[in-house]
């Protein structure tokens, strides 16, 4: 039984184990099968060997999508991380690529460094370029490197024409290193035998003299006076020891007009003293006290002035516009202008004023009392000759009105819409074409800056001939104004800019055109401050002279900007 049993298994082992064989030989001489250029389909879970006919294609088109689609999760699940660490590294990925016009200007501006081409006008010198790679990339450390090394060869080009006689040139070039290399021991050691070589030893002692004649003489200021002479010695020689003695003498006599004027009350006449002595004698000693009396001074004005504003502002809520007497809006911002010339909210004042007049007359006119109208428009003019809305108010007397109420009765039965509508049909066709033509030949000059000039073809006044033609026109009365928005925002620009004598004219344009106009303190500030960087942007160029002249212009529109006296004190001492 035993060996039956062993038997038993040894044959069903055999049974399930097939064995290879060469199959028939007969089978040799046929043709072999076409190969199946498709692919053939696996399966893994099956061991069973196929029959002749393979897996059917319904077996075939589920089985392999199901056992694959655990891939798309994954596939997603790579592309999120790969676009996160994408995005973490972005600033790290975006300094790799190069920059290629950033690049091309820093080459330009290698080339013309290389060639001695360091400064101009045109766009191609090396400073010019490099400042435009630094605007293109302001935290690159080749632009920076660059304009410092621009700042050098200047001071070479400056040694160079100052040792060859070039005076001019060598001052020209100085200028330059200064502004680029903020000063330095090298521009110093420069600018003095600069100095000294405008000024040698025979023509010092000549300066000296006509310094002392000057003093003698009274004549402390000025160009030939005492002050101005002893500066020039100073400025070739800090340590002549006559010309700083010379100077705080000078100092004492101005500081003691000074003081006269402050006496006097003539607050415009101390600030030039002042001023003055700064330029002159910066480390004068009673420089810090005049100062706290100007200072004592006008506040004291500015109080008397802030309660005549105020007066008047309360007699514009209360409608007592003007009148006779001193009770009214205009009697008491005139006042206030009296004792401050320059005060802006009392001009701003007399705009309002102007304003009321206006939207008084404009009142009358609805009413068709055309004679009242006219006299608070001509009260109005004396206050705002060049205001938008007076010129608009103007030409619906001259023009629109007029000619509506004598075309027919009907503009009175009209409702709120129809006089508007009745004026444009006392307009002939050919009128209209002529107003619009003069329109667009308006807002073509607004948009070029043309505002008040030239007279006839600018804004202001294409826009009054065609009011003058139809004072009703919209387009015409809607251009006119809105000049005063226009204006403002080319100020702005011009400000950004740089073009601080353009923003200047802009706003005188912008407080013509719209008088009384409250936002305008904040375009006033912004102008004085412009003014401040301008007298130090000249500063570093080394017109002295031209950067007062700037600070005198910025106290003008921003006398309290905190940083008008810290510009005087750098400039007076050639910080």
């Amino acid at each position: 039984m035993a060996m039956s049993g062993r038997r038993d298994h040894h044959d069903r082992d055999a049974r399930a184990r097939t064995e290879p064989t060469l199959g028939r030989l007969d089978d040799l001489d046929r043709p072999a099968s076409p190969p199946d250029d498709g692919l053939p389909s696996i399966v893994v879970d099956s061991p069973r060997p196929r029959s002749g006919g393979g897996t059917p294609p319904s077996s075939r088109g589920t089985r392999g999508p199901r056992r694959r689609g655990w891939l798309i999760p994954v596939l997603v699940l790579v592309l999120i991380g790969a676009v996160t660490a994408l995005w973490l590294q972005q600033d790290r990925l975006r300094g790799m690529v190069p920059a290629t016009e950033l690049n091309d200007t820093l080459a330009q501006a290698n080339h013309a460094l290389e060639t001695g081409h360091l400064d101009g006008t045109n766009g191609d010198s090396a400073r010019e370029l490099f400042e435009k790679a630094r605007d293109q990339q302001p935290d690159s450390d080749q632009a920076r490197d660059g304009l410092r090394r621009v700042g050098q060869a200047e001071i070479a080009r400056a040694d160079a024409a100052l040792q060859a006689g070039r005076l001019d040139e060598a001052e020209a070039a100085l200028n330059v290193a200064r502004e680029l290399l903020g000063g330095g021991s090298d521009v110093e050691q420069l600018a003095q035998r600069l100095s000294q070589a405008r000024n040698p030893q025979d023509r010092t002692e000549s300066l000296i003299d006509q310094a002392q004649k000057a003093f003698a003489a009274g004549r402390l200021d000025g160009d030939d006076g005492a002050g101005a002479l002893y500066r020039r010695v100073l400025d070739a020689d800090k340590s002549n020891a006559v010309a700083a003695r010379g100077l705080d003498k000078v100092g004492d006599g101005l500081a003691a007009q000074a003081r006269q004027a402050i006496a006097d009350n003539d607050r415009t006449k101390a600030n030039a003293l002042v001023d003055r002595i700064a330029i002159l004698v910066p480390g004068y000693g009673d420089l810090p006290s005049l100062r706290a009396a100007l200072a004592e001074t006008k506040k004291q004005d500015d109080q008397a002035v802030k309660a005549l504003v105020q007066q008047g502002n309360d007699a514009m809520r209360a409608g007592r516009f003007t009148g006779n007497g001193d009770d009214n809006a205009l009697a008491r911002f005139r006042a206030a202008l009296a004792a401050d010339p320059d005060n802006a909210e009392a001009k701003a004042g007399l705009g309002q004023v102007a304003q009321a007049l206006i939207v008084q007359a404009n009142a009358a006119l609805d009413s068709e009392d055309d004679d009242q109208a006219t006299r608070l428009l001509d009260q109005a003019e004396k206050l705002a000759p060049k205001s938008a809305e007076l010129a608009a108010a103007r030409a619906r007397i001259a023009g629109g009105d007029v000619k509506t109420r004598q075309s027919s009765g009907a503009v009175r039965a009209a409702d709120d819409g129809g006089d508007l509508a009745q004026a444009s049909l006392a307009v002939s066709p050919e009128q209209k074409a002529k107003v619009a033509e003069l329109v667009r030949r308006a807002q073509s000059a607004a948009s070029r800056g043309d505002i008040m000039d030239p007279p006839g073809d600018s804004a202001y006044d294409l826009y009054r001939n065609a009011l003058a033609i139809d004072g009703n026109d919209p387009a015409a009365r809607a251009g006119l104004q809105g000049l005063p928005t226009q204006v403002e925002k080319q100020m702005q620009q011009a400000v950004a800019n740089g073009n601080v004598q353009r923003a200047e004219n802009l706003y005188a344009t912008l407080a013509d055109l719209a008088p009384g106009d409250t936002s305008q303190g904040e375009l006033r500030h912004r102008l004085g401050s412009a003014w401040i960087d301008n007298a130090l942007q000249r500063a570093g160029q080394g017109d002295r002279q031209g950067a007062f002249q700037a600070l005198d212009r910025a106290r003008r529109y921003a006398p309290d900007d905190p940083r008008l006296q810290s510009a005087y004190e750098r400039i007076a001492t050639g910080r």
